[in-house]
């Protein structure tokens, strides 16, 4: 039986695309480039320090994002309640109840929060604040 049979041939995206990067000098004027990394870097969970170095980086979390999108909204929301309390605000609460489930299954646990109705906008908006 043939050895390539067992072990198919490896496909490394990332790393090709790393490499590539590299070779058109991407990665020629980094920020700390051939610095050490601080010790810190190196001990607890990975992900929490995968999430550091990306924010150290300017790169936000994509749950955050989404908070901030969803916190804009409420507000735009309420804004449009305030002027006119008859305009039918029910298709844009829809969507943001999806975005809400969306950040809800990416954010961490303590970060939860509910869903929005007319009912309930004014506690929303202190709530996503």
């Amino acid at each position: 039986m043939s050895d390539d049979k067992l072990n198919p041939p490896y496909n490394d995206l990332i790393g090709d695309i790393l490499k590539k990067y590299t070779e058109q000098g991407g990665m020629d004027n980094l920020k700390g480039h051939g610095k050490p990394l601080p010790e810190e870097y190196f001990s607890g969970d990975t992900f929490q320090h995968f999430q550091r170095i990306a924010m150290d980086g300017g790169h936000k979390p994509h749950w955050l994002k989404l908070q901030h999108e969803v916190r804009d909204e409420i507000e735009a929301i309420a804004a449009l309640y305030t002027v006119d309390p008859m305009h039918d605000l029910e298709q844009r609460i829809s969507e943001l109840n999806e975005k809400i489930s969306e950040h809800n299954k990416c954010c961490p646990p303590p970060m939860l929060k509910g869903s929005v109705y007319l009912s309930n906008l004014e506690t929303a908006m202190e709530r996503w604040k």
